[in-house]
């Protein structure tokens, strides 16, 4: 009972990072209103982050110019004891214009512990690279490092398989931050 107790711990912090707020009753205008209201609030989310990782390293500014699409995941949360997860969901752009929506899901095993929350830039370097991405079934390999985003990280940051990832954290502590590994969907906007 114990280890399952144990292994069920990390999943339980990510869900807790993760989720939305629990409302403490219904409102019926809060429903009504909140599918016209959803798209708009998410897609400042990933303006706003976008601004915020532009603010921490302007040297980054030539990634958003020169990559020919990018997706933003604002808020990834992830947590582990042994065995663990991560989460996110995102935005993806083509030469800065919205086409798409993603998720992330990431299973880890090993040295780990902590829970963690951050967001996540991956530019892809050419039409190539995004076309792999939005194809479906997109994977980062067991090597794939992302730089932290800081003052003047992107001016030494490189392309690795046509692919540039960017992190910034927000919040938490976990030993252990690797990206490999993640599994990423796609959905495009019709």
């Amino acid at each position: 009972m114990l280890l399952k107790t144990k292994c069920a711990l990390p999943f339980l912090l990510l869900t807790l990072l993760v989720s939305p707020d629990v409302p403490a009753g219904w409102d019926p205008t809060r429903d009504a209103a909140k599918p016209q209201a959803q798209e708009p609030e998410q897609e400042r989310t990933a303006e706003e982050t976008i601004r915020l990782f532009r603010q921490k390293d302007a040297k980054m500014k030539v990634f958003f110019d020169k990559a020919h699409g990018y997706a933003v995941f604002p808020t990834v949360g992830k947590a582990g004891m042994g065995f663990g997860g991560a989460h996110g969901k995102g935005k993806v752009f083509e030469k800065g214009r919205l086409i798409g929506t993603t998720s992330l899901t990431q299973v880890t095993f090993g040295l780990q512990f902590g829970a963690q929350v951050y967001s996540e830039i991956i530019f892809f370097k050419d039409k190539a690279a995004l076309d792999d991405f939005t194809g479906g079934n997109f994977e980062l390999g067991a090597q794939a490092s992302a730089v932290a985003a800081t003052a003047g990280a992107a001016a030494n940051a490189e392309y690795s398989d046509g692919v540039a990832i960017f992190t910034m954290s927000r919040g938490g502590l976990m030993y252990e931050a690797s990206v490999g590994g993640q599994k990423f969907n796609y959905k495009p906007i019709k």
